[in-house]
């Protein structure tokens, strides 16, 4: 008796752990984005987007798009997609140059990551 209570409560342990593990290990990182890092582009973006792995909470989210001077080029506040997968923002006409793209999100789980990438707005003629 006393074993089967044993093995009934081991396995209730670990379907508990199976279930809520990926939750508690989660984390937001970056999935694609648009433009792509490293990407040189023969026009300007009218948008910079990042969609990620996890949900990101919208009130944490950050999105800068810094151009060659380190000004930022962001139009608008950064928005978090209704589904919370994707943040994106707004920028102007970029001129020719390297732009880097910083980026700071909450997942929903609390879990904070960040990062940066660079991507490049060649001029009409290259």
């Amino acid at each position: 008796m006393k074993i089967a209570r044993l093995a009934l409560l081991g396995a209730l342990m670990l379907g508990w752990i199976v279930s809520v593990a990926p939750f508690v290990l989660a984390h937001s990182f970056p999935e694609s984005e648009s433009p792509a890092a490293g990407q040189t582009l023969t026009s300007s973006p009218s948008e910079v987007a990042v969609k990620f792995d996890a949900p990101i909470e919208k009130l944490f989210a950050k999105l800068d798009v810094l151009g060659p001077e380190s000004k930022n080029e962001s139009l608008t506040k950064p928005e978090v997609s209704s589904d919370g997968y994707t943040l994106s923002v707004k920028v102007g006409a970029l001129k020719p140059g390297e732009y880097k793209v910083q980026w700071a999100v909450i997942c929903v789980d609390t879990h904070h990551t960040q990062g940066s990438y660079i991507f490049t707005v060649a001029s009409s003629g290259t």
